[in-house]
């Protein structure tokens, strides 16, 4: 069996496409149309769905998919044994929610690139259940993901907890509240400003007012923490952030957080990957490493300009 097939086929899975498969092998797409028909002409059964857009496993090449990764992290173990390799060679992705992406692209990975030389670190960015999608099924090897505090991360992934963050309503100070503070369900009548599904913060308050079973009004979706706290600050509505991000922001000033009795929320942040290849162990573990260290500096309202807004 040549490794290079089962490369070929995992890339094409993971692409959901033999164009951008072959460009990431750079490879020619009648000669990576090749490897894969090699392999199951090996197997003996068909891989893909070729009528699927974008392309898909059959239910036979989804279990080969599986097998076929767990060979690759071996050969790639072996080949890095058998070499005496000190310094890790190949690729290493990344994956990120917006809110991460800032503090991840910094210090973290000119660290990679300045420890591991040899190392291409590719970047992509996303919502924490996507990104978590992409981890389970191979498509990225490890991820930073920002989660409520009461959601797991997936059987077969490890995670290691990065930091945590609590949330708050935030308001624009035109606006009253009693001292003693108020409920979500003196809130319900209030439209938010919030980001898209998908994002942490949205889905904490989401389940926050479904348990009270209260409507869950979105006047606008905004994407940015600046932008959605300069909406609250003119009264469009109101909002949730952290309250170093929101200690940091330029419109601090015109915000007021308002104390909801009922609402105690926090984010989780995690460096989750699946079992990694032997010669990811040592990058992995700086990258865990210079996440904290950023995410304790992100976190405090008094160090920085730069911080875990509205996630």
């Amino acid at each position: 069996m040549n490794t290079r097939d089962i490369e070929a086929f995992i890339a094409v899975v993971e692409a959901g496409s033999i164009v951008r498969a072959a460009d990431r092998l750079h490879l020619t797409q009648p000669g990576l149309t090749r490897r894969v028909q090699s392999l199951e002409a090996l197997i003996g059964v068909a891989l893909l769905d070729r009528h699927a857009k974008p392309l898909r496993p059959t239910a036979a090449g989804q279990e080969v998919y599986e097998l076929g990764k767990r060979v690759l992290m071996a050969t790639e173990d072996l080949m890095a044994r058998a070499s005496h390799r000190a310094e890790p060679v190949g690729e290493m992705r990344i994956g990120v929610p917006p809110f991460l992406s800032e503090l991840a692209l910094s210090s973290p990975v000119d660290q990679l690139r300045e420890r591991f030389g040899r190392l291409t670190v590719r970047v992509t960015a996303g919502w924490s259940p996507g990104i978590i999608e992409q981890l389970e099924s191979g498509r990225i090897d490890v991820a930073a993901v920002l989660l409520p505090e009461y959601v797991a991360l997936p059987p077969g992934l490890t995670g290691r907890e990065l930091g945590r963050q609590p949330m708050c309503v935030v308001a624009p100070r035109s606006m009253t509240f009693p001292e003693a503070g108020v409920t979500l369900r003196d809130l319900a009548t209030q439209p938010w400003v919030l980001n898209q599904d998908g994002c942490g913060m949205r889905s904490a308050l989401k389940r926050a007012l479904e348990t009270e079973r209260l409507p869950f009004d979105v006047a606008v979706e905004a994407f940015g923490a600046e932008l959605q706290l300069s909406l609250v600050a003119r009264g469009v509505g109101i909002g949730v952030a952290t309250p170093a991000g929101l200690a940091r922001s330029v419109h601090r000033s015109a915000l007021q957080i308002v104390p909801v009795r009922n609402f105690d929320a926090a984010l989780i942040a995690w460096l989750a990957h699946a079992p990694l290849p032997r010669r990811l162990v040592a990058p992995v573990e700086l990258l865990y490493t210079a996440l904290r260290e950023g995410w304790s500096a992100a976190s405090d309202p008094a160090q920085g300009d730069s911080g875990v807004g509205i996630a």
